[in-house]
């Protein structure tokens, strides 16, 4: 049987296609009509079953004949499919963060989430970036680059945008902003895994594990070795596919 998982993210619509391995993986962006942009993903495909999760689940699974799961059941099964010695995953996306503690035998134990703002996420580093006028796939390096650090006071990305602003019109240098934002993020994620409780292995998942910086800064705050999968925005979508593989059992979850 040919199942999908289908992760409708914020900013990224990924796709994941499993048999008995996981085959082919997709990254696209999620557009201003998500559920168009999905109809046609899933136009090319064949399958046999579909579970979808994110942000825009409830949209697009009555309208594709998917099944519905959560975001958190989709990235434990998706994490501890490629690490099967995961026991914590922190995962930051386009507009939330969050981070699971799963037991021995890979349920989720516990879990915090940020959804009620942009504060630290990926939307906050693209406007961040936007405001710093460099791209956002190199925010991570010009902050490593910088040779000192300004105190970023809030992560409210209205507040922080302004802030930012402030510092440019005082002559500070882009990286040290940079750097300060970075900080700012690493520190506002290890308070919410201190509050989880970490266990190895640890990993990393979302499209900010790209980011260098941060992931030398998270791992730096929790003492702990970070593994990133090689496609770290696919890991919801995998554990999506793999749940269709038999859905029952992830009913209501």
């Amino acid at each position: 049987m040919i199942s999908v998982g289908l992760d409708v993210g914020s900013r990224t619509i990924k796709v994941a296609t499993f048999d008995t391995a996981v085959r082919d993986c997709l990254v696209t962006e999620t557009g201003a009509n998500p559920l168009r942009r999905c109809q046609e993903l899933m136009s090319g495909i064949n399958y046999d079953r579909m579970v979808v999760t994110g942000y825009g689940r409830h949209l697009v699974a009555p309208a594709l004949g998917g099944e519905i799961v959560s975001e958190i059941k989709a990235f434990a099964v998706g994490a501890r499919h490629l690490y099967p010695d995961c026991c914590t995953i922190i995962d930051i996306g386009g507009q939330d963060c969050k981070v699971i503690l799963l037991t021995d035998a890979g349920e989720v134990q516990k879990f915090e989430m940020n959804d009620r703002c942009a504060a630290g996420t990926g939307k906050f580093l693209e406007i961040m970036a936007d405001t710093l006028e460099v791209k956002i796939s190199g925010l991570g390096n010009l902050a490593l680059g910088a040779t000192r650090t300004v105190q970023i006071n809030s992560l409210c990305t209205v507040f922080a945008e302004s802030e930012v602003v402030s510092l440019i019109a005082r002559g500070e240098e882009s990286g040290a902003i940079a750097l300060g934002l970075h900080r700012a993020i690493a520190s506002r994620i290890a308070t919410m895994a201190r509050r989880v409780g970490t266990r190895k292995r640890v990993v990393f998942a979302g499209g900010a594990a790209l980011n260098p910086c941060l992931y030398r800064l998270v791992a730096e705050q929790l003492e702990v070795e970070l593994t990133v999968p090689p496609q770290p925005q696919i890991v919801g979508a995998v554990g999506a596919s793999i749940l269709a593989q038999n859905f029952h059992s992830a009913a209501n979850i």
